[in-house]
C-alpha cells in the first residue's frame, strides 16, 4: 500500500458481520475480496444479492458490486489488509469450549498469501489470547516475515484485534458510528489498525493491546447477559408467588437508580448466549457470577417450556400458535434462539397441534421435520388457534388488539401485551 491509496482488502467470513462491513468497507472507496467457504454465498454476492437479512444491506452490496469494489470467491487472493471474521462455536466436547478452529484456518490461508507490510485483523469473538495464537499460527507458516512481538526489530507485518458491537438490525449503522477499541499485538500494529478504521468508521477508535480488547467484548456480553439473568430470575420468582413481574419491574424501575431489563424465555444468539462461556473457560473458579447468570438464562427457557406446556395441556384440542423463532424482534437470525426451542419441544410433543408463526422464515427449521407442525402467517394462526404463545416481540405481534386475541389462552413470554395478566 502506497502513499495514500486505498488498500485492497480481503474479508473471510462473509456471514451476519463479515458481509455488512465488506460492504462498508467497499463503499469507502477501498476494493474489497470477500472470502467464504460457501459457493451459494458467493454466487449469490457476486450477483449482487444478500443471502441473510438486514436492514439497507441488499441496497448497499448491490450498489458495491456493481461499482466492482466488491467480488465474492472461494479462494483467498494477495490483498493489503485482511479482516477475518468467521464463526467461534463451541467445541462438540459438551463443556462450551471455545473452537478457535476456523479462525485458525482463516490465518492459515493469509498465511499463504501475506506479504511484507500487510496488516491482518481479527474481528470474531474469540477467547483472550486468540490474537496471539494467531500470530504464532502465521509465524509457524512463514518464517520468512518477522512477526511483531517475536522480534527485536521492526516487524514485517501487523496483526490487531477488532470485534464489532453491533445490533442486529441496525448493523450497518453501527458498524459506522459505534465506537471501536482496537488492540494491538504491539502498540505499532494498532496504530496500522486504527489508520485502516478510520476510513469508514465515524465512531471514536480507541486503541489498546489485544489481550484487552479480546476481553472487552466478551465482557460486553457478559455484562448484559448478567442483566437478563436478574430480569429473568425475577420473572420466575414472581411466577412462584403468583406476581406480574412485568408490573414490579414497572414499579422498580422508577426507582432512580434502578434499570431492570426485560425478561423472556431466556438468551438467544451467537453473542450473549455464547460469549461469556469464554470468560467461564478462561477463569472457571473466578467467573462464579457470569457463570450462575448463563445457567439461570439457560434454565428459563425450560421454565417456559414448562408453563406452555401446562397451558395446552388445560386446552386439550386447541390447535397452539408460537410467534416468532428468531432471537429477537425483527431480524432473521435464529441461533441459539430460545424461542427456536420452545416451539420445536412443543411441536415434537404436540405435533399437528402446533403453528409457527414467524414472518422472517420461508421454512421451519430442521427439527421441526416430521412434528406435523406447520409454518402460517398470523391472520391464520389467529383464525384457528386457541392458544397463544408470543416467543419473540416482532412488531407484527405488538400490533395485535385484544379483540382478535379474545378468547385466546396466553402465556405472554414477552410481556407485549399489557393487558394480559
Amino acid at each position: 500500500m502506497r502513499g495514500d491509496t486505498k488498500p485492497d482488502v480481503c474479508v473471510i467470513g462473509l456471514g451476519y458481520i463479515g458481509l455488512p462491513t465488506a460492504a462498508i468497507i467497499a463503499r469507502a472507496g477501498c476494493p474489497v475480496l470477500g472470502v467464504d467457504v460457501s459457493e451459494r454465498v458467493v454466487e449469490t454476492i457476486n450477483r449482487g444479492e444478500i443471502h441473510i437479512e438486514e436492514v439497507d444491506l441488499d441496497g448497499l452490496v448491490q450498489a458495491v458490486v456493481q461499482r466492482g469494489l466488491l467480488r465474492a470467491s472461494t479462494e483467498i487472493s494477495p490483498a493489503d489488509v485482511f479482516v477475518i471474521a468467521v464463526p467461534t462455536p463451541f467445541a462438540k466436547d459438551g463443556n462450551h469450549t471455545p473452537d478457535t478452529s476456523y479462525v485458525m484456518a482463516a490465518a492459515e490461508k493469509v498465511a499463504s498469501v501475506l506479504k511484507k507490510g500487510d496488516t491482518v485483523i481479527l474481528e470474531s469473538t474469540s477467547p483472550v489470547g486468540t490474537t496471539e495464537a494467531m500470530r504464532d499460527a502465521i509465524a509457524a507458516a512463514r518464517p520468512d516475515l518477522a512477526m511483531p512481538g517475536l522480534t527485536d526489530g521492526q516487524p514485517d507485518v501487523s496483526l490487531a484485534y477488532c470485534p464489532e458491537r453491533v445490533l442486529p438490525g441496525k448493523i450497518l449503522e453501527e458498524l459506522t458510528h459505534n465506537d471501536r477499541s482496537i488492540g494491538g499485538i504491539t502498540p505499532r500494529c494498532a496504530r496500522k489498525a486504527l489508520a485502516f478504521y478510520k476510513r469508514f468508521v465515524k465512531g471514536e477508535c480507541v486503541t489498546t493491546d489485544a489481550r484487552s480488547a479480546e476481553m472487552t467484548k466478551l465482557v460486553e456480553n457478559a455484562f448484559r447477559d448478567v442483566n437478563i439473568a436478574f430480569a429473568n430470575e425475577l420473572s420466575m420468582i414472581a411466577d412462584r408467588q403468583g406476581l406480574d413481574v412485568w408490573e414490579v419491574i414497572r414499579l422498580a424501575n422508577r426507582h432512580p437508580r434502578v434499570n431492570i431489563l426485560t425478561p423472556g424465555p431466556g438468551v438467544g444468539g451467537h453473542c450473549i448466549a455464547v460469549d461469556p462461556w469464554f470468560i467461564v473457560h478462561g477463569a472457571p473458579e473466578e467467573a462464579k457470577i457470569i457463570r450462575q447468570a448463563r445457567e439461570t438464562n439457560d434454565a428459563k427457557m425450560h421454565h417456559v417450556l414448562a408453563r406452555a406446556k401446562a397451558l395446552v395441556e388445560v386446552n386439550p384440542g386447541a390447535k397452539i400458535a408460537c410467534l416468532g423463532l428468531a432471537f429477537k424482534a425483527n431480524i432473521d437470525d435464529f441461533r441459539e434462539s430460545p424461542a427456536r426451542y420452545v416451539a420445536a419441544s412443543l411441536a415434537r410433543e404436540f405435533g399437528g397441534r402446533v403453528q409457527v408463526v414467524e414472518p422472517y422464515a420461508g421454512e421451519l427449521p430442521k427439527e421441526f421435520e416430521g412434528t406435523g407442525a406447520e409454518l402460517v402467517d398470523i391472520d391464520t394462526a389467529l383464525e384457528e388457534c386457541g392458544v397463544l404463545i408470543p416467543l419473540v416481540d416482532h412488531d407484527v405481534f405488538k400490533v395485535i388488539p385484544p379483540e382478535e386475541r379474545a378468547n385466546k389462552a396466553v402465556y405472554d413470554t414477552r410481556g407485549i401485551w399489557p393487558d394480559v395478566a
